[in-house]
């Protein structure tokens, strides 16, 4: 009995798509993507933790800039250039915000509104 309500469910939502727009679909797509899993805003797992740090604060300052309407460089702002991080360590920091500032700025190109 349960394998039928899951085969009409799984064919539900096939035909579903099927029929819908393919800018509903692409639309459904980020939303999909936050849910399951890490989403676009999850560091990469093999960063360090100091690289983490960096690439949330990366996606803090783009959001900034994005909603400010500023100029989009990420070593515009004081910390890529100065980071709160032991010295051995701003390299890594330089890196994950770069990485967040970029991933954050293209999303939220893609997607204006969903951010």
């Amino acid at each position: 009995m349960t394998n039928k309500w899951l085969a009409l469910s799984v064919a539900t939502i096939a035909a579903s798509l099927l029929i819908s727009s393919p800018s509903s679909i692409r639309a459904a797509i980020p939303q999909l993507s936050v849910q399951v899993g890490g989403g676009w805003d999850q560091p990469p797992s093999e960063f360090r933790d100091v690289q983490r740090q960096g690439f949330h604060d990366g996606i803090d300052a783009a959001r900034r800039d994005f909603d400010h309407h500023r100029h989009a460089d990420a070593d515009d702002h004081e910390q890529y250039r100065h980071p709160h991080v032991d010295r051995g360590f701003r390299d890594d920091y330089r890196e994950g915000f770069r990485r967040g500032y970029d991933v954050a700025m293209h999303h939220m190109a893609d997607h204006p509104d969903y951010h």
